[in-house]
């Protein structure tokens, strides 16, 4: 049986530019999400082919341990960009490995076991990440670790509490993406570094679907002023290529334990994320996230919605119908693709070159949906 992990939509991709995809019958689709994040300069953004053409030309691949140009320039400039102390960069091939690698240095470093996590998050389906993950229908049959505790996002007093001298790590999303679109509210983060300090735990920022510009900075935890011990990031970090980062603190990197993998660092997808993170600078986009998202926010309001959430181009609406009811209808109707955030949650995530036009394209395409 081929295609058995994925329930296949009836629609298929062609090519992509920019915005927009392309079905192979040649129906024009805005990508509202279908990307996943993983395209935040738009798709095949000629920048990013032309380092791919280039580095595929030169060198395919050589394992981790043999220095290449390529590999070291990507060190270096993740640990330029990184928040606070993060600047010990380990790389793998998706968010996944990136949070399953953030929770193996931290248990290694402080020589705890405990996670803790929220209650409605998701970080990844291996199995220590797995178990941080919230859905019961996620972790089901499965038999993952079960030395987490969930406690309900942004209730920083539950955190404080469950936060103790047997917490290796708290895991948390700046915005909660698969939870239903939740921004962290106003001093959480910062409860969650006070409670991390007190108790010598490692606070970890999943910031794979919020980070690199989405939220309207680079990453989403400098909106709350809040450095992390730890921060991983993928998806769109190479334009969509397999590649993903655990951005870690010097006392973490110190004593991380043994860990690796073969694909750390494949020249190619090196490649394309330096130049994804060139355009995302060069072209200003996470200034011009937070500009557009305000305005889709703006007119996503007037809707006859329960609410509307996120910020920057992270943005979810919750609908009184149910979000799968829409997406179709979206889709089919009016060529753009979205994601669910939950059974009542229309989520979007474009790549962060949308303009005005395209929001208000997708506003008033949602309110004739409902």
């Amino acid at each position: 049986m081929s295609g058995f992990v994925f329930g296949e939509k009836p629609i298929g991709i062609e090519s992509g530019e920019g915005v927009h995809l392309y079905g192979e019958d040649g129906t024009e689709y805005l990508d509202f999400g279908a990307s996943y994040a993983c395209a935040p300069v738009g798709h095949c953004h000629p920048d990013v082919v032309s380092a791919v053409e280039e580095q595929a030309s030169d060198l395919l691949f050589v394992q981790g341990s043999y220095p290449t140009e390529t590999r070291a320039a990507l060190y270096d400039r993740l640990a330029g960009l990184a928040p606070g102390d993060c600047s010990n960069v380990w790389l793998c091939n998706s968010g996944t490995e990136a949070n399953e690698a953030a929770l193996k240095f931290a248990r290694h470093a402080t020589g705890r076991e405990k996670v803790v996590a929220a209650k409605r998050a998701f970080h990844g389906r291996t199995l220590g990440a797995l178990a941080a993950t919230w859905k019961p229908k996620y972790r089901e049959g499965f038999a993952v670790p079960e030395n987490v505790e969930f406690v309900d996002y942004g209730d920083s007093e539950a955190l404080a509490e469950a936060v103790d001298e047997e917490t290796a790590a708290v895991l948390l999303e700046p915005v909660q993406g698969e939870g239903g679109v939740n921004p962290a509210p106003e001093g959480y983060l910062a409860a969650a570094r006070e409670a991390c300090d007190d108790a010598g735990a490692a606070l970890v920022f999943d910031e794979i679907q919020t980070g690199l510009g989405r939220t309207g900075s680079l990453w989403a935890c400098e909106n709350a002023g809040v450095e992390p011990d730890v921060l991983t990031v993928a998806k769109g970090l190479a334009s969509g290529l397999p590649i993903g980062a655990t951005l870690c603190a010097g006392w973490i990197a110190e004593d991380a334990g043994n860990h690796g993998s073969t694909f750390s660092g494949g020249p190619v997808p090196c490649a394309a994320a330096l130049a994804t993170l060139d355009v995302i600078e060069d072209e200003g986009l996470a200034g011009h996230a937070s500009e557009v998202g305000a305005h889709f926010q703006s007119e996503l309001a007037d809707l006859p919605v329960r609410d509307v959430r996120g910020e920057g181009l992270l943005v979810g609406v919750e609908v009184k119908r149910g979000a799968n009811r829409a997406l179709p209808s979206l889709a089919m109707e009016h060529g753009i693709l979205a994601l669910p955030a939950g059974r009542t949650v229309v989520r979007f995530l474009p790549p962060l070159t949308v303009s005005e036009g395209d929001v208000e394209t997708v506003a008033s395409a949602l309110e004739a949906v409902l």
